[in-house]
């Protein structure tokens, strides 16, 4: 019964170590050998060329049209449309951040999305690809371009930052549309709409080494402040006769593809967190600056409220009044620019010209090793390789000996005795820690085990 037993796991193994060797690129596909990962554009195309899952996307768009989350989900066609599509690479797509087909990109991504999470998170999941670059590219950057550092200046920074940008043909230009389109004149108040549509081009197509200068300059006195302040021509973008209410401006804004995206980008880079040493997300200040910045020239663009240089006061332009029993959430909505360490960090280590530092949290200690009590069985190298999870132990299974009442044999001094599920629990643990670049390994320690419970059985 054990050699039966034995010969059972040996298969079991192999099919394990056949799946091993699957061709990295089919790791993490759907079921019809879909990357799990692509962006959205690319991600409908592949669903139009399979016919089951364009079906499946069209039905769902039909049960959006018109209808909430809870009178969708209760019908039976448009659920199973919802089914089939979260195996499809159009749940898992994401968006570049000014790619050419970005509104495309993004309505795509809402149209799977909103079917989830519609009216049921505060805080939605960003859309937009992870930004791995730090602030320290940008300073770098920055000093090449204008041939000198970014915080060197004893004066005024944020005039250095204007003159920085008018030695630079591209954001000369943007700059000089958006500030006349923002502008009043004499006769008429400015056009809202066209203020908004110039401040994003401007933002979204000169490189952040200029617009984060104009946008995140140090200052040491008020009159530097408010240069700093008027910086997106607050008059006409950001500033209005009433103030809305603030979760009527962010239902508004979610109603737009585009800006519903920045604002699902700027909580999810930005989000104060006491985890970490920035108060940031992922530690990464650039990241939690550029979605800041991607917020300029929507409805919930926000701006400094005072020409300050003790505080760093953000916030969009509206207020909670009116609230009713949704006030707390307001009240959330607004501390979320106002009160976030985060973002106060991030704009303080641009002044600054600083990173975050990455230090490890928990430095690993210095590895002892403990005195022997009597030796053990030399096992193969890889099975003493303390990355893996054996952790120096002889494994061998006791299902069948404590199924079928058989007894250890008690002049052998190693039989360690694990249970069968959890035996299969550290397989399927070990195959995902090893399954990135270091198989080679996993075909050793395997075969080696194999080998070892072969002789046992024998």
């Amino acid at each position: 019964m054990f050699f039966t037993h034995a010969v059972c796991i040996i298969l079991f193994l192999e099919k394990i170590l056949n799946t091993m060797a699957a061709p990295s690129y089919l790791a993490g596909t759907g079921p019809h050998g879909w990357r799990a990962q692509m962006d959205c554009v690319r991600a409908s195309e592949v669903c139009a060329a399979d016919q089951s899952c364009s079906a499946r996307y069209r039905t769902l768009r039909q049960c959006l049209a018109g209808r909430d989350r809870n009178t969708m989900l209760a019908n039976k066609e448009c659920q199973a449309a919802l089914e089939v599509l979260q195996e499809s690479p159009l749940y898992d797509c994401r968006c570049k951040r000014g790619m050419k087909k970005e509104l495309q990109c993004l309505q795509t991504y809402w149209s799977i999305h909103l079917g989830l999470t519609e009216g049921e998170e505060f805080y939605e999941t960003s859309p937009y690809e992870p930004v791995t670059a730090r602030l320290s590219d940008i300073f770098r950057l920055a000093s090449i371009v204008t041939g000198m550092e970014p915080t060197s200046s004893k004066s005024n920074h944020c005039l250095d930052a204007a003159k920085a940008c008018n030695l630079n043909d591209n954001c000369k230009k943007l700059r000089s549309v958006y500030i006349s389109t923002c502008s009043k004149t004499m006769s008429a108040s400015c056009n809202r709409r066209k203020c908004h549509k110039a401040l994003r081009q401007f933002f979204d197509r000169v490189p952040s080494e200029y617009t984060y200068r104009l946008l995140f300059c140090s200052c040491k006195d008020p009159a530097c402040a408010e240069r700093r302040r008027q910086t997106i021509v607050p008059g006409c973008s950001y500033e209005d006769k009433d103030k809305p209410n603030c979760l009527e401006l962010r239902n508004l804004c979610r109603t737009d593809p585009l800006c519903r995206s920045r604002l699902a980008d700027y909580h999810s880079n930005c989000l104060a967190s006491f985890l970490t040493p920035s108060s940031c997300p992922t530690d990464n200040y650039q990241a939690c600056l550029g979605s800041y910045a991607g917020l300029i020239g929507f409805d919930v663009t926000p701006n400094y409220v005072e020409s300050s240089t003790a505080s760093l006061t953000v916030s969009p332009w509206c207020t909670c009044k009116g609230s009713g029993n949704l006030e707390e959430d307001c009240e959330k909505f607004v501390k979320d620019f106002m009160d976030n360490p985060c973002l106060r960090n991030s704009i303080q280590a641009f002044g600054n010209g600083t990173d975050v530092n990455l230090a490890p949290k928990h430095p690993s200690p210095v590895a002892t090793a403990p005195p022997k009590t009597e030796e053990s069985p030399a096992l193969p190298p890889d099975l003493n390789d303390s990355n893996t999870i054996y952790d120096n132990s002889l494994i061998t299974t006791c299902a069948s000996i404590q199924e079928y009442g058989l007894k250890h044999n008690k002049s052998q001094e190693l039989s360690p005795c694990i249970p069968e599920t959890q035996l299969t629990t550290d397989i399927m643990s070990y195959i995902d820690e090893k399954s990135h670049g270091v198989q080679l390994n996993g075909w050793r320690s395997l075969a080696a085990f194999s080998f070892l419970i072969l002789k046992l059985a024998l």
